[in-house]
């Protein structure tokens, strides 16, 4: 083999790029350490170190007996998040989780001060106030709302209650990969539409909706992983083109919630009978709170809680005084408007950084940055040589596409001028060739 970099970085590009043209297949089984260096007159550290680049960008693994071998696609689902993930331990900043800053949650009140008065099972599974309070915050008039163990377990009920197998239906391109494991195990295919810095096109909306889907899953603002949201004259044109297929079903999932600094643009303004809309508290109040409220027309909403008895029946209502009580606590409102004001700076900054450097993306909004990248593999390598972590973008996008990788903007505190010269090297970093 020929390197043009002999050097740790210039082994792990070529390896990187090979397995990215097919030439090494995930599941291949790589040579010894001391083969490779034998083969390329390399020391064995320098192999070693190429190794290691390899295996904290995700691209390679330790398979026990197996030996080293390439990792499973990251395209490839169920699992492709975490596919996507893996590997991120040992850096000295993750980008790649999409997690809030835990120094910018709120603090949480004692447990113990928010005992409700002895409950029944046949108690309302909302709290009534917390109800009252979530209808007045709420972006339409809706029928029905619920709280469910998060935003993901809100949607695995609704898909659940309102698919098929076989079933399609449409999803941003690219969007958030757990959707799409999700529905590739309920055996639904998923419909690609789009998107451009506002969100979903209208036109790859109308395209899409020839193939007859069953349900448009999409988010209002703060696309995970563009940061793309709508304007109300975008929202006025989706809801325009899903009118036209009164049948369709739309699921909203307003996963940023509280610390999105766009405003809030629900189709359940134009079409509430058609529109189940999802708003999670994870990244604003706590991703281990497991609470989202969810809104739908009765027909849609009632069997899933019906179902729901025969399990957990409801969420935890202890949860949900805890949850009341920092919607309302001046403190902990205080927190969250100061940490959604902090996501949009660090979001500013690092964009304006890349803007230097000749790399242009939306200033968007929400924790996540869609960074174009000239080669994902030899990116997330050169990320890793210098102690980043980011995912990899495939992983969020249907079908061929141009390659990019999601950096979680919202955790970078200090130092985003640094941290953006070292995305705009990776953006750039080309694939070697391994050929000699």
């Amino acid at each position: 083999m020929r390197l043009d970099e002999v050097s740790a970085r210039g082994l792990a590009d070529a390896v990187g790029r090979a397995i990215g043209e097919g030439v090494l297949l995930p599941g291949s089984k790589l040579p010894p350490v001391r083969a490779v260096a034998l083969e390329l007159r390399m020391s064995p550290t320098t192999v070693s170190a190429a190794w290691q680049l390899l295996r904290r960008a995700g691209t390679i693994q330790t398979d026990g007996r197996r030996g080293t071998i390439v990792a499973a696609s990251r395209a490839d689902g169920p699992g492709r998040y975490r596919a996507a993930l893996r590997g991120r331990s040992g850096f000295a900043l993750d980008l790649s989780t999409g997690v809030p800053d835990p120094r910018l949650l709120p603090s949480l009140p004692a447990l113990a001060g928010l005992s409700p008065a002895p409950t029944s099972y046949l108690d309302e599974p909302v709290l009534p106030a917390l109800a009252s309070l979530l209808r007045e915050r709420w972006p339409y008039v809706c029928q029905r709302l619920a709280i469910f163990d998060g935003a993901m377990d809100a949607i695995d009920h609704v898909a659940s209650s309102l698919l098929r197998l076989g079933d399609r239906v449409v999803v941003e391109n690219p969007c958030f990969p757990p959707l799409l494991d999700l529905l590739e195990s309920l055996g639904v295919q998923a419909v690609a539409a789009d998107t451009d810095a506002q969100g979903m096109l209208p036109a790859a909306l109308s395209a899409a909706l020839t193939q007859r889907p069953a349900a448009v899953f999409l988010q209002p603002r703060a696309l995970n992983p563009t940061g793309a949201s709508w304007s109300s004259t975008r929202a006025a044109e989706l809801a325009t083109v899903l009118s036209r297929a009164p049948h369709v079903y739309v699921v909203e999932d307003d996963s940023a919630g509280d610390v999105s600094s766009a405003a809030l643009h629900s189709l359940g303004s134009h079409l509430p009978r058609q529109t189940i809309h999802v708003h999670s508290f994870s990244k604003s109040h706590g991703p281990d709170l497991r609470l989202a409220a969810v809104s739908a027309p009765a027909a849609v909403l009632d069997p899933i809680l019906e179902r729901r008895l025969l399990g957990q029946g409801w969420t935890s209502r202890l949860l949900q005084h805890l949850l009341l009580t920092l919607l309302t606590d001046p403190a902990s409102v205080t927190a969250v408007a100061a940490a959604r004001t902090e996501y949009a700076r660090r979001r500013h900054l690092v964009v304006a950084a890349l803007a230097t450097h000749g790399i242009t993306v939306p200033p968007g909004d929400g924790l996540n940055l869609w960074l174009p990248v000239a080669d994902e593999a030899a990116a997330l390598i050169s990320l890793a040589s210098n102690g980043l972590a980011a995912a990899a973008g495939t992983a969020f996008t249907l079908g061929p596409g141009t390659p990019h990788l999601r950096v979680t903007v919202g955790l970078i505190a200090t130092d985003h001028e640094a941290v953006a010269t070292l995305l705009a090297e990776a953006a750039r970093a080309p694939a070697l060739s391994i050929t000699r």
